[in-house]
C-alpha cells in the first residue's frame, strides 16, 4: 500500500514535540554579537542630522557608508534601500545598525535624529504615484451594459492585516574565513534572499549561504522581509568580523515589517432580469505602502481573480497598486485575492438582493463550468469544480432553510464562492525554471530542493510522493536541508506552489531514478555503485499560453474551488458578530495528507474570521500605532468557529497523484461570507474588519429613512 492519501508520521513531528527542534534563536556560535536597528519615525522627509547617543566603545555601528554592493533590498524593484541614506519614506525605516554583545547595552543604544519633515502622502485615493498599473479586457463592455436590465454599483474595503506568525523574524550572519558570509533564518524563500544579498554585500554567489533555521511560521510575512533582516546581520557580521543574531521582539516585528495591501474595489455589474451576468467593470486601489516589494505580484492576482468564479462575456477590469509613507505592504497568504474576492462576493450578495434572488441561485445560474472562460479569456477544464462545491456546501449546511427560519431573528447565514489559481502567474513558473534534485543514500534517498517548510507540511508531503512513487517505504525518504550550497533553485514558498509544482518535479526525479536503479532498492545501489543523483527542470502543463503584456490567456494552470457558509450571531448590546459556525468545501485535487489538508483549510478558515471581524491595524501618521498583541486581537479557541470542513476531490492530471495548491484556497472566503450572513440581519456592512462600531452604524443607517440598499 502506498502512503499519499493517508496520515503517516510528520517528518518534523518528534524534534518540534519534543523539542529539539532549532529555531533561530537557539543558536548560538563563538563570539557571537547581538544587533538591532535603529529606525526612523516619521512618515515622510530627510534626515538633517544623526548623532549616536551613547559610549560606541565595544559596539559595532554600521550606517549606509558601509555598504560594499549597491544599498538596495534586490527584488521586483531596486527601489528599497537597505539602510536610509537621506530621504525618509515611512515610519520605521532602518536608518543605523548596531551590535554589542551585552544585550542590555545595546538596547539602551540610541540616536538622536533630527529631520527635514515634509507633508506625508498616507491616503492611497490621492496618491500619484503608482508601483503597477494592470488592464483586463474580455468582449465589448460597453455593449454588455448595453443588454443589461439592471446594473448594481458598490464600493467595498478591507484593511491592513498582521501575519502574527509564532516566531518573529531573526537571523544570525556568520563572517566565513575565505571572505565570505553564512546566514541561518528564519524565511521561506531561499534563494530570494541569497540574491539580495549578492547585490548588497557585492559579492559573487560562491561567497554566500543562505541556510534555513525551523521556522515558527510565516503566512508569506517571511517571503521578502528576509532579505532585510538577512542584509541587515551580515552587515554588521562582516565590519565586526564575528557573528551577529538579529532577534526582533514581538512589538518591532509588528511595527516595523510588511502587512497585507489595504484595499479599495468598486464593482460596477450589469445583469439580465433572470440573474445571468453580461457585464462586469472593477477599480481594484491597493495601499502598497513606500516602496514597491512584492505589489506587482498581489495585484496581478488580485485582479486576475477581481471577477471571481463567474462566467460573464464583457469584462473590464482596472488594477492599480499606489504609494503611501506607510510601510511597504507585501506577501501574506492569498495575496490580492482574498481583497479582491471580498468585493465581488459581496456585491453578488446586493446583487441577489435587488433581483429579489436567493443569493445560491444567483451564485448557481453564473458559476464557471467546463467549457466557460475567465476574465482573461482562460478556457476552464474538467477540473473546473464551482457547482460541485457550492452545492454541496448550500446541501451541507442547510443554508436555504436556515435562510428562512432564521429572517428577522438576530443569527444570519451567509455563503462566498471563490477560487484560487496554483502556482505563478502565467510565465511565472516558466521563468523560475524551478530545479530539484532526488539522491541516493545509505537510508534510501535524499530530497534535494529549496522548498521551505513553514509549518504546512512540506518535508512529510514530499516524501510521500517520493516514497510511492519509487515504491519504498516512507521511512527511508530523507529531506534535506534547504541550503543554497547544497540544494537547487527550486523557486519559492509560496503562491500555493510547494505540492503541485514542486511536488511534480520531484515525482519526474523519482520516476527517472526509479529506471536507473532497475530491481535494486536505493540504500543498496548507493552502496553497490555510490550515489545516484537525478536533477529535473519544471515543465509546463500543454497548451498553457500566456499574454504578459495584455494579461490574456492561461493565467494559471489550474484552480482550486470552494464555497463557504457562515453563521452569526448579533449581539443585540454590544454590536459584536460571532461565528458560530463554518461549513467550508473545498477541492484542491487529490490530498496528499488529508490531515494536514485540513489543517491548511481550517487555519486559514480561522485566519480569514480574524480578517473579517478582529483583525484591526491601527494607523497613526503612517506607522501601525497598535503593534502588540494586548490591542491587536487575532481569533483564540474561543473566537474560531465550529467547523464542518469538506474536502473534494477532482484531481488535476498535471499534479503529482492529482494534487492542486491548498494553502492559499482558504483565506479568500471567510470575510465575504460572514459580511454576507450579516446583510442577512438586514445590516449593509461593505467593509472589513467588520468590527461592533461599523456593525452599530449599519444598524442605525438601517432605520434611517431613505437608508441605501
Amino acid at each position: 500500500m502506498g502512503v499519499v492519501g493517508t496520515n503517516v508520521p510528520m517528518k518534523d513531528g518528534p524534534a518540534k514535540v519534543g523539542g529539539t527542534a532549532k529555531y533561530v534563536d537557539d543558536l548560538t556560535f563563538p563570539g557571537m554579537l547581538h544587533g538591532r536597528t535603529i529606525r526612523s519615525t516619521i512618515p515622510c522627509g530627510r534626515l538633517a542630522s544623526l548623532h549616536l547617543d551613547f559610549d560606541t566603545t565595544g559596539f559595532t555601528v554600521v550606517t549606509h557608508r558601509d555598504i560594499p554592493g549597491r544599498n538596495v533590498v534586490a527584488l521586483i524593484a531596486d527601489d528599497q534601500p537597505c539602510l536610509v541614506e537621506r530621504e525618509v519614506r515611512h515610519p520605521g525605516e532602518a536608518i543605523v545598525l548596531v551590535a554589542h554583545e551585552d544585550k542590555e547595552k545595546l538596547l539602551a543604544a540610541n540616536a538622536v535624529i533630527q529631520y527635514e519633515r515634509a507633508e506625508p502622502v498616507l491616503d492611497p485615493r490621492v496618491s500619484t504615484q503608482v508601483h503597477k498599473h494592470i488592464r483586463i479586457e474580455k468582449g465589448d463592455v460597453g455593449k454588455g451594459f448595453g443588454r443589461a436590465e439592471l446594473v448594481v454599483e458598490g464600493e467595498y474595503r478591507t484593511g491592513h492585516q498582521e501575519h502574527v506568525y509564532i516566531e518573529p523574524n531573526g537571523f544570525i550572519a556568520v563572517p566565513e574565513p575565505h571572505g565570505g558570509v553564512t546566514v541561518y533564518g528564519s524565511l521561506q524563500c531561499p534563494f530570494y534572499v541569497h540574491k539580495a544579498l549578492t547585490v548588497l554585500l557585492g559579492m559573487p554567489n560562491e561567497k554566500v549561504r543562505v541556510v534555513q533555521t525551523e521556522p515558527g511560521g510565516g503566512f508569506g510575512g517571511k517571503e521578502e522581509y528576509p532579505s532585510m533582516i538577512a542584509g541587515h546581520a551580515a552587515l554588521l557580521a562582516l565590519k565586526a568580523k564575528r557573528p551577529v543574531k538579529i532577534v526582533y521582539d514581538r512589538a518591532e516585528d509588528m511595527w516595523a515589517t510588511t502587512k497585507r495591501h489595504p484595499s479599495i474595489v468598486r464593482h460596477r455589474t450589469g445583469v439580465t432580469k433572470k440573474g445571468k451576468i453580461v457585464a462586469m467593470e472593477v477599480d481594484v486601489l491597493l495601499d502598497g505602502g513606500a516602496y514597491v516589494t512584492l505589489s506587482p505580484v498581489v495585484l496581478s492576482r488580485g485582479c486576475i481573480h477581481a471577477a471571481g468564479a463567474y462566467r460573464c462575456p464583457n469584462v473590464r477590469i482596472e488594477g492599480r497598486a499606489v504609494f503611501t509613507n506607510t510601510n511597504p505592504n507585501g506577501a501574506f497568504r492569498g495575496f490580492g485575492a482574498p481583497q479582491t474576492e471580498f468585493a465581488i462576493e459581496v456585491h453578488m450578495d446586493r446583487i441577489a438582493e435587488a433581483l429579489g434572488m436567493d443569493p445560491a441561485r444567483l451564485r448557481e445560474i453564473n458559476a464557471l463550468r467546463p467549457g466557460d472562460t475567465t476574465a482573461t479569456g482562460q478556457l476552464m477544464g474538467t477540473d473546473c469544480s464551482a457547482l460541485m462545491v457550492l452545492r454541496e456546501a448550500v446541501k451541507r449546511s442547510g443554508y436555504r432553510r436556515k435562510r428562512r427560519a432564521w429572517q428577522g431573528t438576530n443569527r444570519g447565514i451567509g455563503l462566498a464562492l471563490f477560487y484560487h489559481g496554483s502556482g505563478f502567474t502565467g510565465a511565472g513558473e516558466v521563468r523560475l525554471a524551478s530545479k530539484c534534485s532526488l539522491a541516493t543514500s545509505e537510508r534510501g534517498v535524499l530530497i534535494l530542493t529549496a522548498s521551505t517548510e513553514i509549518g504546512q507540511g512540506t518535508r512529510t508531503m514530499h516524501a510521500q510522493i517520493v516514497a510511492d512513487t519509487l515504491g519504498i517505504p516512507f521511512e527511508q525518504v530523507d529531506v534535506a536541508v534547504p541550503d543554497t550550497a547544497v540544494v537547487p533553485d527550486s523557486g519559492p514558498t509560496v503562491a500555493s506552489r510547494t505540492c503541485m509544482v514542486v511536488g511534480r518535479i520531484l515525482q519526474r526525479c523519482a520516476e527517472e531514478l526509479k529506471e536507473r536503479l532497475g530491481a535494486l532498492p536505493p540504500a543498496e545501489h548507493f552502496r553497490r555503485h555510490g550515489p545516484t543523483v537525478v536533477t529535473k527542470q519544471y515543465e509546463p502543463p500543454p497548451g498553457i499560453l500566456w499574454d504578459e503584456e495584455h494579461y490574456r490567456g492561461d493565467a494559471y494552470a489550474t484552480f482550486g474551488w470552494a464555497c463557504d457558509v457562515a453563521e452569526v450571531e448579533l449581539d443585540p448590546d454590544t454590536y459584536e458578530v460571532r461565528t458560530s459556525k463554518m461549513t467550508v468545501v473545498h477541492e484542491f485535487g487529490r490530498p496528499i495528507h488529508p490531515v494536514m489538508a485540513r489543517g491548511q483549510v481550517e487555519g486559514g478558515t480561522a485566519q480569514g474570521v480574524g480578517f473579517a471581524l478582529i483583525e484591526h491595524v491601527v494607523m497613526q501618521d503612517g506607522a501601525m500605532a497598535n503593534a502588540q498583541l494586548t490591542n491587536y486581537t487575532i481569533p483564540t479557541t474561543l473566537d474560531t468557529p465550529r467547523m464542518d470542513a469538506v474536502m473534494l476531490e477532482n484531481p488535476y492530471p498535471y499534479g503529482p497523484f492529482g494534487a492542486k495548491g491548498v494553502g492559499e484556497l482558504p483565506m479568500d472566503g471567510p470575510a465575504p461570507a460572514i459580511v454576507n450572513a450579516i446583510r442577512h440581519l438586514g445590516l449593509d456592512v461593505r467593509e472589513v474588519p467588520a468590527l461592533p462600531e461599523k456593525v452599530m452604524a449599519a444598524v442605525a443607517r438601517r432605520g434611517a429613512p431613505g437608508s441605501a440598499p
